[in-house]
């Protein structure tokens, strides 16, 4: 009996193998989702303010989803301007956006050191080549968004505050392409450069000593317009390293001018939610995928 059954196995297996190499590629391909890919922002050359540029290995990865809705995200990742936390803050996102069918970018942008100019730079860029590159990726050039933890949420709230439409005499065609994201998600965000800023984060993207100019130009609340692209906000109560007062007076600023937001206030995480885990984290998530859908970026089930 026992030969007769491991005699039938074999023969199952044999007849199920050669099935699947009749198979066409397509069904295998299409279980399988897209290796991320990896691609330099800039060509060679990178503007550092005032028309002058230098060498630049900044680059964006880009994970794509198995089943897209047409959504996308540039991720900002935080650090306080002095590194990047582009695993739970990063690809740890990307892989989440991915399994909701939106596509996220991971941008390893230019740490400052007291250059304003090179992060905004960077973060703009990959808003242009996402909207550029929409159609080969299977996204929508009107549902492209931004997403910032800390200091990322920082940039990604500059982004949101400070944009261009794009050059139309522009050698570059990327850079005909406008750089305003549709929507931002600011989780934990540094957004003052003022009173109760984060210091690390001032002094890393403003210098020692910046001129009020520069902190009035990068305390985002104050440079909300009617048309800065909607916002989610979320934000825990016990944060003491950025207090949450950052995205609460953003959002008072976005009402104020009309625009669709909405601010998750957590009564506990602190920076960082409990480590990038638990229900605190499991509920800005769940929040801002439900209000994207509120906004019309995503569909229910899609």
């Amino acid at each position: 009996m026992l030969t007769l059954v491991l005699a039938l196995s074999r023969r199952t297996i044999i007849l199920l193998v050669a099935h699947m190499l009749l198979l066409p590629s397509h069904v295998f391909c299409a279980a399988l989702p897209e290796p991320p890919e990896k691609l330099p922002l800039w060509p060679g050359e990178a503007p550092i303010g005032g028309g002058a540029t230098a060498p630049s290995t900044t680059s964006i990865t880009v994970h794509l989803p198995r089943h897209p809705n047409g959504a996308a995200m540039v991720i900002c990742p935080g650090g306080g301007y002095g590194g990047l936390v582009t695993g739970a803050e990063g690809h740890g996102i990307a892989a989440w956006l991915n399994t909701h069918g939106i596509a996220g970018i991971v941008l390893e942008y230019r740490l400052p050191k007291g250059n304003s100019f090179v992060p905004l730079a960077d973060a703009q860029r990959a808003l242009r080549i996402t909207r550029a590159r929409a159609g080969g990726w299977n996204i929508h050039p009107e549902k492209i968004g931004i997403i910032g933890f800390s200091a990322g949420g920082h940039l990604a709230s500059t982004a949101g505050t400070h944009f261009s439409d794009g050059q139309p005499a522009a050698t570059d065609p990327v850079e005909r392409v406008s750089c305003r994201p549709d929507f931002m998600v600011l989780i934990y965000p540094v957004v003052t450069m003022g009173a109760g800023t984060h210091g690390g984060s001032k002094k890393n993207l403003l210098g020692e000593n910046p001129p009020e100019s520069a902190i009035q130009n990068f305390s985002n609340e104050k440079q909300v317009t009617d048309r800065t692209p909607p916002a989610y906000l979320a934000h825990a109560l016990d944060d003491t390293v950025v207090p949450p007062e950052h995205s609460a007076n953003f959002y008072k600023a976005m009402q104020a001018a009309g625009v669709p937001s909405k601010y998750l206030e957590l009564p506990s995480g602190g920076h960082g939610l409990n480590g990038y885990k638990g229900p605190m984290w499991d509920a800005w998530q769940t929040g801002s995928l439900a209000w994207l859908q509120e906004i019309g970026i995503t569909q229910a089930g899609k």
